[in-house]
């Protein structure tokens, strides 16, 4: 109940810019020995924005992806995504007012934002199952956003308010 009374209230806030660019990846997570994928969206700022976990990996597990994300954050002005194929036939089906880019390091945002769930994962000793994930990656997003901030760009006093300031909202 508490993230998800603190997801709500930043996605509505969000939800009124619409120059937001989105870094798009996925990863490859085992769950009971069987191969399953966790797709992210993350936003300019690091922040995440969506997760999702399917069993395949194709573009139909891509355009549902990316039409949850629009859904809930709406629409996005660029797109950064690695060179998996899915994304690109998903955004044909989507017509996409923005632009799709691809590079070697533009993508680095959304990859390091795997890290602290893989951290996570290591310390469950893996998962079990999918809807145990599903639910860890979105709850953990939910947290994490507004409590680990990017240190080096706001002042001490900002620094130690933001996490009652976070609960306050």
């Amino acid at each position: 109940m508490f993230a998800g009374e603190i997801r709500r209230k930043r996605v509505q806030s969000m939800r009124s810019f619409t120059q937001w660019r989105w870094h798009l990846d996925e990863v490859f997570v085992r769950i009971n020995g069987k191969r399953h994928d966790l797709w992210r969206a993350v936003d300019q700022q690091g922040e995440i924005l969506e997760s999702f976990v399917t069993k395949p990996r194709e573009k139909a597990a891509a355009l549902k992806f990316l039409k949850k994300a629009m859904r809930r954050h709406g629409p996005f002005k660029a797109i950064v995504t690695d060179g998996l194929k899915s994304y690109n036939a998903a955004l044909r089906d989507l017509n996409p007012v923005g632009k799709q880019e691809t590079g070697r390091w533009l993508n680095n945002r959304a990859e390091n934002s795997h890290l602290p769930l893989r951290q996570r994962e290591r310390a469950m000793q893996r998962f079990r199952q999918m809807k145990t994930l599903q639910k860890l990656s979105s709850v953990h997003a939910a947290v994490h956003n507004p409590f680990c901030q990017d240190r080096h760009l706001i002042s001490r006093e900002k620094y130690k308010a933001q996490p009652s300031a976070a609960l306050v909202k």
